[in-house]
């Protein structure tokens, strides 16, 4: 019998926040080390899946499969191939800094981390579900989690914001699950991945099929990765959220719709993606430029962040467009190092914010003197996101705007000879993401951390505590190490790439 290392990975945080609620509820000590605890346990094995997967043989591996509903094609289908491997692990990492940077959590803290933790295991199901259906429940099983956490315990107009991000992702994903059933009817009634990907190539009308349904499952799992223009329910949801609900939302909700956009649409309808992608590249584009110029034009830290995060999905989401090796290759480091450039940024906003109580960053002076770690994180997480060498974003946006480039030289995509001499057009002005970025992180970053005066207030702040340097220094050492050693997460990426691209026909 194979280890269900897969579901012990999802269960684990399930098992937490079980024994969380059995806790007595002034325990918070107790309620926030069982949630470490099934954190940790999620995020080691995931570490063990990626270095364990088999480069040599690729594919999906670690599988578990069992009837489940046999009458509707149901099953219990998980694994992993290249591509979802890290996505479980940018998770586990994610998940266990926002449990310690919440650590100083009392406002009924025991429904906090139970429902934080059912939404990690929400994100868990869905990298790890080969079946549609099983993979539809743990996608909605987040939206709950995610509105509680944002109403009960956000900040500012925390219910309108949690109202008009479940309002905008439940109509997301009303419009995929209508156009994947019209799929699951046409290929064969079954809802696996690989039943349903060769029952559409098979089907006689296949292309006429694709080119129909294949925009609204796209753009409706986009949605959650926030594509233009169906973007402003994000910056709202982490202005409102919680520091952990933000670090989740920016560093992995997003990532789990691109995953799905590419999973359950490019691949299972590559013929409607080589129709639609290059005109949803524009909108991409625009994602890039517009979410990056109002990043820039922001004083309050968490809007800082979340239009960051929306520019940076933007990119994702031009790498998936390109349909080639080098454009996927690249999405895949950007969903899993910005990730945690994302989750880093906004912990240390939380952070900040818990002492000062203060989130407009012109009001911030000199914290380099109280919070020099918290400086060194800011400025690692600033050069992860403008791309530069030696940090994880670089080898990631290189890719990116290589694929593009490589797609605009080829005659596969839709208006062959012309519409592909835009995509080199839209590669060149992606570039301008780097010079807005780095314009709005070293702005900020002097403002906040490097100015020579320092206000009162600010010098009486806590220093940070050791729980706290962990939640800084752990994402910290993944950002340094991927773009040091970009083969340690290239090399398993590719080979779930190599596979989509030849299944695809990319």
């Amino acid at each position: 019998m194979i280890f269900p290392i897969l579901s012990l990975i999802m269960l684990a945080p399930v098992i937490g926040a079980v024994i969380i609620l059995f806790i007595p509820k002034d325990r918070n000590d107790a309620i926030k080390t069982v949630a470490a605890a099934s954190a940790m346990v999620s995020m080691l094995l995931s570490l063990l899946v990626v270095f364990a997967y088999n480069r040599d043989q690729g594919g999906f591996q670690f599988a578990e499969k069992a009837s489940w509903i046999p009458s509707l094609g149901v099953s219990y289908y998980v694994a992993v191939d290249g591509f979802s491997a890290p996505l479980l692990l940018l998770n586990g990492i994610v998940l266990f800094c926002a449990v310690l940077v919440t650590w100083n959590l009392t406002d009924r803290a025991r429904e906090f981390f139970a429902f934080l933790l059912m939404l990690a295991a929400g994100v868990f199901g869905a990298f790890m579900s080969l079946d549609l259906f099983l993979f539809l429940i743990f996608y909605e099983l987040v939206l709950f989690p995610v509105y509680v956490l944002v109403a009960g315990w956000g900040s500012g107009p925390r219910e309108y914001a949690a109202m008009k991000l479940t309002i905008y992702l439940f109509l997301g994903s009303l419009a995929s699950i209508l156009g994947l059933l019209v799929i699951y009817y046409a290929s064969g009634r079954s809802f696996s991945f690989d039943d349903m990907q060769r029952g559409v190539a098979a089907l006689k009308d296949t292309v006429a099929l694709q080119r129909t349904w294949f925009l609204p499952v796209f753009i409706g799992f986009g949605v959650l990765a926030s594509i233009w223009p169906l973007h402003n329910w994000s910056p709202d949801g982490y202005a409102s959220a919680p520091t952990a609900v933000s670090m989740l939302h920016g560093g992995v909700l997003k990532a789990t719709g691109a995953y799905a956009a590419l999973r359950f649409g490019v691949q299972i309808m590559p013929e409607g993606a080589k129709y639609w992608l290059p005109v949803v590249a524009f909108l991409c584009l625009a994602n890039v430029i517009y979410a990056g110029s109002v990043a820039f034009r922001q004083k309050d830290l968490k809007y800082i962040i979340g239009f960051a995060s929306v520019a940076h999905l933007g990119l994702v989401l031009l790498g998936i467009c390109a349909l080639n090796v080098y454009g996927l290759n690249g999405a895949g480091i950007e969903l899993f190092a910005g990730g945690v450039m994302t989750g880093l940024m906004f912990s240390l906003v939380g952070i900040i914010y818990e002492r000062s109580h203060e989130r407009d960053f012109s009001k911030l002076n000199g914290l380099v003197k109280v919070m020099p770690l918290a400086a060194v994180g800011f400025v690692i997480g600033s050069l992860t996101a403008m791309g530069m060498p030696g940090f994880s974003g670089f080898p990631a946006e290189m890719q990116i705007f290589m694929g593009l480039w490589s797609a605009s030289q080829t005659n596969s995509l839709m208006f062959a000879g012309q519409l592909n001499w835009w995509l080199a057009v839209i590669a060149i002005v992606g570039v301008l993401t780097i010079l807005i970025t780095a314009t709005w992180t070293l702005r900020i970053g002097r403002q906040m951390f490097f100015t020579d005066a320092i206000t009162p207030d600010w010098q009486q702040l806590p220093p940070l505590t050791g729980i706290e340097k962990v939640a800084i220094i752990l994402p910290c050492i993944v950002c340094i190490g991927v773009g040091i050693l970009p083969n340690s997460v290239m090399n398993i990426i590719e080979i779930g790439v190599q596979a989509m691209v030849k299944s695809i026909g990319g």
